[in-house]
């Protein structure tokens, strides 16, 4: 099946100049959707790891599925004032403005190994700063997954230490 074609180009979203890539429309076709996750799970299957890590939101529809498959922990990044206990938070650029990522304190356990899940890396800035955070923690990123990579903005550059993969490019 060919994923990338269930994924809806919206032009000049969330601001003039930017197109932005929809998983809705693949998330709203079953089998597009078990095809993305399938393949994403693929990826990490013969990667030795004890938790997922799914940034807010699409992370989390990605993310989920993918550790019940793997039968791993998955740790949810929120945005700012969405968790409820201590956290440890992060300020970072993103593509066209800034942004704040927590995780629980008690999340991160020393020496544990960790793969960022999400739907899609664009300057790596989101993925950069969890990877920040874990390392601070005593976490070990053994991988950053993802459904779309944007090339053009140079992610992987931003990313360069880490094993990152993506199963669809633009």
């Amino acid at each position: 099946m060919d994923i990338a074609s269930k994924i809806r180009e919206i032009p000049d979203f969330p601001q003039k100049g930017i197109l932005f890539r929809d998983i809705t429309t693949l998330l709203k076709e079953p089998d597009a959707m078990v095809e993305a996750i399938d393949l994403m799970t693929a990826e990490l299957k013969d990667v030795d790891f004890d938790y997922i890590l799914g940034p807010e939101s699409r992370g989390f529809i990605f993310g989920v599925p993918i550790a019940y498959n793997l039968r791993k922990g998955f740790v949810p990044v929120r945005k700012a004032g969405k968790l409820p206990a201590e956290v440890i938070r992060k300020e970072y650029a993103l593509e066209y403005g800034k942004a704040i990522i927590e995780i629980h304190k008690d999340a991160v356990i020393p020496g544990k190994k960790y793969v960022v899940v999400d739907d899609l890396m664009a300057t790596g800035g989101t993925s950069k700063a969890i990877a920040e955070v874990i390392e601070s923690m005593g976490g070990e990123i053994v991988k950053m997954e993802f459904l779309i990579e944007l090339t053009g903005l140079k992610g992987r550059k931003l990313l360069s230490k880490y094993d990152v993969s993506s199963i669809i490019k633009y």
